[in-house]
């Protein structure tokens, strides 16, 4: 399993899963969001509750499967992806609304690294 430092885990009817913003993942949020900086605020403030859930679990969908397409790239015992429909089926609107967290934390750690060196970029610029 890819380890945490770009990671956020949870649990879906009581497996682990690692949530990964991958450059796969991105691709796919920006096309669906228009970019990360839209997914953010789409996620807080979706009038429609069952539209809130929906892109919930699309984006658990996603960055979940990241970490098993990882694993599957790396080793001979394939895991089957997880499905929007399993992903329903196994959690509840109560977990969903946590897991909101996850999801903000994995594209923080995604996408961290990319913001420290942009500043740093910007202030070796001013000098």
């Amino acid at each position: 399993m890819q380890g945490t430092d770009r990671s956020a885990s949870i649990s879906i009817g009581g497996e682990k899963y690692q949530l990964i913003l991958t450059t796969r993942a991105t691709k796919e949020i920006a096309k669906r969001y228009g970019g990360l900086e839209n997914l953010g605020a789409k996620l807080m403030k979706t009038e429609n509750f069952e539209m809130a859930l929906d892109e919930v679990v699309w984006l658990i969908t996603l960055l979940a499967n990241q970490s098993i397409l990882i694993h599957n790239l790396k080793n001979q015992d394939k895991r089957e992806l997880l499905t929007e429909e399993t992903v329903e089926l196994l959690t509840s609107p109560l977990e969903l609304a946590a897991y909101k967290d996850a999801i903000m934390e994995a594209m923080f750690k995604g996408t961290k690294r990319n913001v420290e060196s942009e500043d740093d970029l910007k202030n070796t610029q001013a000098g």
